[in-house]
């Protein structure tokens, strides 16, 4: 019959062995991702020629003094009025259908091609011929399409004004 187990001895590894397997770890990861390895280093060689790691040495040597004058940059109205602007604008942005925004941007590209050839023909422009340019269907509808945007920002400009009183 067998020894009963009276004493369980648990294997503590020596300093100097939990640094040598650290190291063949380390190894092992380096040889299994070489490319990746040698890619990096050749991008750290890069910021390192322009001058970008120098610089983030520095700033992060004086990230005090760094983060001090962001803080007072941040605290001036200007700047508040900026972070509530770009809030704005995306939330705009937010709200458009992205495929009615690509077509009005679309025709304001195009309006602006056409506004650059008409300049450099340096045509001028008769009351007669602005007159006859609403016969023109895309004039037209452009003109219909603005008078919605104008509309729209009358409805939004008057119901603001009303809630303010």
């Amino acid at each position: 019959m067998a020894e009963a187990i009276k004493q369980i001895r648990k294997e503590i590894p020596t300093p100097e062995q939990e640094q040598s397997q650290a190291i063949a770890d380390i190894i092992a990861a380096l040889a299994s991702n070489r490319e990746a390895i040698i890619s990096t280093i050749g991008i750290i060689k890069h910021l390192q020629d322009m001058g970008v790691l120098d610089a983030l040495n520095g700033l992060l040597e004086k990230r005090v003094d760094v983060g001090a004058i962001a803080i007072q940059q941040i605290n001036q109205p200007g700047m508040h009025n900026m972070i509530k602007n770009g809030m704005n604008t995306i939330k705009f942005l937010g709200q458009l259908n992205p495929d009615e925004l690509q077509i009005m941007l679309d025709g304001v590209s195009r309006g602006l091609e056409k506004l650059g050839e008409r300049i450099d023909k340096n045509e001028k422009v008769s009351l007669w011929q602005l007159g006859n340019s609403v016969r023109n269907e895309e004039v037209r509808t452009s003109l219909f399409t603005m008078l919605g945007l104008l509309e729209g920002m009358g409805e939004v400009f008057q119901r603001d004004k009303r809630e303010l009183h």
